[in-house]
């Protein structure tokens, strides 16, 4: 990728499994670093722009995680050790390994259920968190739909096919996005293989959601939430997010009063985090809150 300013970090999970990260930054700048947590079957690529505002206009070592079964880090030959309980454990390995005791958490969709998981089994390590359109309360149509789009993916063969596919799907909720957006998306999701492109995650993931039933509430994360009052935090959302709602959002202000609020106009599920304003906003919610924690 041109520009690289990140190396490969590789470490053993508690059961052994092969993981990786990227790492962005000095490892010992002074300033809170940074860990970015992805979606479900998304990778450490996807904070690749943000990771290098926060790293080289903010001074931050940032660590970007590629779970279990996703991107550089190898697949579990099984498939129940994909849940954001194990993830958690993952993640503090990899944290344990790199030294670091605690960070700035940015997480998107299930890397905001894995900081829930963090505050109730590691609270020290959350300096302060991001949460890009994930709460408490995850609405069923919204998890419907990945599973839906997950379920009846397309295999293209090349990068235009992939890119007219991820419009045809997500376009009626990101109308913000600019050409070079999709782009970016697609070159995070997918890995080329000689057959052309293919996603970037064990395919087994979707298998993970078959058990669901959409047709009941999920339970809910508020007594995690509610542990999260003395951290810092940001709450993102899409104006057209399905997973997060308006009314979940505002009730995370009345339990959360310090807590701060974006929402992102032209975007749904989830928020592209290099876009607009959004690198800016979240360097200087960091910056606040580490003056704050001084």
């Amino acid at each position: 990728m041109p520009g690289e300013a990140f190396s490969d970090f590789f470490y053993d999970a508690p059961d052994g499994l092969r993981l990786h990260a990227r790492i962005y930054g000095e490892i010992n700048s002074g300033r809170w670093p940074v860990v970015c947590l992805p979606g479900l079957t998304r990778n450490a690529r996807d904070f690749h722009e943000l990771a290098l505002h926060l790293s080289k206009r903010a001074g931050r070592k940032v660590v970007a995680f590629d779970y279990r079964g996703r991107g550089q880090s190898a697949y579990d030959p099984d498939i129940g050790h994909y849940n954001v309980g194990i993830e958690a454990g993952d993640i503090l390995a990899g944290l344990a390994a790199l030294g670091i005791e605690g960070a700035g958490f940015i997480g998107t969709s299930r890397g905001g259920l894995i900081i829930h998981v963090l505050g109730a089994i590691a609270p020290a390590v959350l300096k302060a968190v991001v949460l890009n359109d994930i709460g408490p309360v995850i609405e069923t149509q919204g998890l419907a739909h990945i599973r839906s789009y997950l379920d009846g993916a397309p295999k293209p063969k090349t990068f235009a096919e992939a890119l007219n596919a991820q419009r045809e799907v997500h376009g009626g909720d990101f109308p913000a996005l600019a050409e070079a957006d999709w782009e970016r998306m697609v070159s995070a999701l997918f890995r080329e293989i000689d057959a052309g492109l293919m996603p970037d995650f064990d395919p087994r993931l979707v298998d993970t959601l078959a058990g669901l039933d959409f047709g009941k509430p999920l339970p809910d994360l508020w007594p995690q939430f509610e542990a999260l009052a003395a951290v810092p935090l940001l709450a993102i959302r899409g104006a057209n997010s399905k997973l997060l709602s308006s009314a979940t959002l505002e009730e995370m202000r009345e339990r959360h009063p310090g807590m701060d609020a974006i929402t992102v106009e032209g975007q749904g599920h989830a928020p592209f985090l290099e876009t607009g304003t959004l690198p800016i906003a979240i360097a200087a919610f960091l910056d606040r809150a580490e003056i704050q924690k001084k």
